[in-house]
């Protein structure tokens, strides 16, 4: 699963837009006081992180190796 196909199984779940922020896929504005995300690693080496975001602060939850197991974390987390 993609962050495309993740982003589709969240609507088909009925999770709530503003409960997530996929990168580059689904982005809410403006922007919600509480999520959980998933995007691209700081760390810059291709990984993935799933996490939390609360009172303008990152939280990293879990770091991934692969795109398709940070999305099947967060469709986890969301489901």
């Amino acid at each position: 699963m993609d962050r495309h196909e993740l982003r589709a199984a969240l609507i088909a779940a009925g999770v709530a837009d503003g409960y997530y922020r996929i990168e580059g896929v689904h982005e809410p504005g403006p922007t919600p006081p509480d999520f959980l995300y998933l995007r691209r690693a700081r760390n810059g080496a291709g990984a993935w992180e799933t996490g939390a975001y609360e009172r303008g602060t990152y939280h990293p939850i879990s770091h991934h190796p692969s795109e398709e197991a940070a999305c099947a974390h967060l469709l986890r987390l969301l489901t």
